[in-house]
């Protein structure tokens, strides 16, 4: 369990990597363009804004990779817990806000993790 647990922080953490990396260096190129929907026109209009949200995204798989490699243990659930739930969180807001899409990509990913964080320990 602790290290199916583990695998879920992990790749709810490159997951953000890969938002950051989508928000930030390919909001207007054509995978950001294809990813999000967007024309050329709202993509420039929208690039920094973009680039502030990839930044957040960040700072979340930062979190997360701190988290699996923290020494000690007890600090290392609290970090998992937070993190996850700051993607849950972010996950719902932007399943009701933007694109349902997002509770399946970002929510569910973090929650079954935070869920077997709890059941491993």
């Amino acid at each position: 369990m602790k290290t199916a647990s583990l695998v879920l922080v992990i790749l709810v953490a490159v997951l953000h990597l890969y938002f950051l990396v989508l928000e930030m260096f390919l909001w207007t190129k054509e995978r950001g363009l294809k990813t999000f929907g967007l024309t050329p026109a709202q993509a420039a209009e929208t690039a920094t804004l973009a680039k502030n949200q990839g930044l957040y995204n960040g700072f979340l798989s930062a979190g997360l990779v701190w988290s699996a490699i923290h020494s000690d243990p007890a600090m290392a659930y609290q970090l998992k817990l937070f993190f996850l739930g700051c993607v849950v969180v972010a996950g719902v807001y932007g399943a009701a806000t933007v694109n349902k899409r997002i509770l399946f990509v970002q929510a569910l990913p973090a929650a079954i993790g935070a869920a077997l964080v709890v059941l491993a320990r």
